[in-house]
Order: C-alpha cells, then structure tokens, then sequence
C-alpha cells in the first residue's frame, strides 16, 4: 500500500518551452517549477493555450524543452538536452496515459486492448491476458472483458483505457481531460479510480482538466496562466 509522500515521482525544476526564434517566437511555458509525489492527485488547470497539453507531453518525454531539469522517478531524464536515448521505453517504462477519449482499438475486445502494451514490452501472450484480466477486475470491469469497444458504455470505456495506462505498472499517470466526455456519475467513478489508483500502487497522478465537478477530488491544483504556473 503506498501513502502520498516520499520522494518525487514527477520533479521539474525551471521548464520553458518556446516554438519558433525571433519574431515568431511563442513561449508556451516559462520557468515551470512542479513537484508531484507519490499517492497523490495534482490538477492542472487553465485556458486553452495556457501551456497545460505542452507540460503533459514534456513531462511524457513526447515533447523537448527548451531548458530546465526534468527529473522522473528519481532519475534525471532531461537537463538542458534528454539524458536517455530510449525514450520510447523510458515512456513504457515509467508512464501511463489517458485521454479525453479512450482511443481503444475497435478490432480488439477489452482484455485484448489491455494486453496490447504488454505485447509491445516483450511479455508473453498468456502473461500479457493474465495481466490485463487482472486490471480489468481491479478496475471493477472485469465482466466486460470480452466485449468490444462500441458495446461499451463510455465509463466502461475509460475504466479500459485506465487498465491499459496502468498495464506496466508506470508510477506516473497522465491524464488530459479524463473526464470531459463523461456525465457528473461516471466522472466521479473514474476520479475515485484515478485515486485509487496513486494510493495502492504510490503512483502520481497528474489530470488536466477543465471539469469543475472533479476539482474536489483533487489533492492539488495548479493554473497555468500564459505559460506560468501558480498553485491554484
């Protein structure tokens, strides 16, 4: 069981990020300083173009800063240029992501959706089906785990798409607008799970959102104004 606390599983320390040099240059975010710890729920929050999708996929390592020190899960990845060479498997390795829309793949039931990314770590198809059936059930899903993605509900859906972000075991959980396609009830259930989540398995969890009906059940919430970060 974890508890939050410890050691920071998401450590950013002055991240910028700027497109273009001159007089087109844009700074999507200036000097961002963020901490996130083990079993707890962090909210970004702000306009659209405030920078908050920009931060999600740098701290994913899909996106390059442009300065500052990134450190994950107690290693430092980035630091003025990426210190590791395989950031695709830093990406299996250490993070999950989950999206506005489940993204499952249409051809594949929901167990088969799970065990997809186990495939692509090397496991072995009974262990990747094994794996994925038990996250199906901890996720409380379990008896849909034959069923296609279009017979799912859309909270059935994202509770999928969460078993496939957590099917590694990463300790750092991305989530951008997780709940914006989904009713007051569901959104709920997938917040409850999403903390579930952070606190049995010390994982950080880091969701964008625009959704007021789930601010309560964040730990923390950060506004991103123009590029800046302020606790909320």
């Amino acid at each position: 069981m974890g508890a939050p606390g410890g050691s920071p599983l998401v450590e950013l320390r002055g991240i910028s990020k700027h497109f273009g040099e001159g007089e087109t240059r844009v700074d999507a975010l200036s000097e961002v300083t963020l901490e996130v710890h083990p079993g707890t729920v962090v909210g970004l929050i702000g306009p659209s173009g405030s920078g908050k999708s920009t931060l999600l996929n740098i701290i994913g390592c899909i996106l390059e800063p442009s300065q500052g020190l990134m450190r994950l899960d107690g290693d430092v990845v980035y630091d003025g240029r990426w210190l590791r060479s395989d950031l695709r498997r830093l990406r299996l390795d250490k993070v999950g992501f989950i999206f506005q829309f489940h993204n499952l793949l249409p051809f594949l039931d929901s167990t088969e959706n799970v065990a997809v990314v186990l495939d692509l770590a090397g496991f072995e198809a009974a262990a990747a089906r094994a794996r994925a059936i038990e996250l199906l059930d901890y996720l409380e899903v379990g008896r849909r785990k034959e069923a296609m993605p279009a017979k799912l509900s859309g909270g059935e859906a994202q509770r999928v798409a969460i078993a496939r972000a957590l099917a590694n075991r990463p300790r750092i959980i991305l989530a951008d607008e997780p709940t914006a396609a989904l009713d007051s009830g569901r959104a709920g259930i997938v917040m409850d799970l999403l903390r579930k989540v952070a606190v049995e398995q010390a994982a950080a969890v880091l969701v964008v959102t625009h959704d007021e009906k789930v601010f309560d059940r964040l730990d923390r919430m950060f506004h991103l104004r123009d590029g800046r970060l302020d606790a909320a």
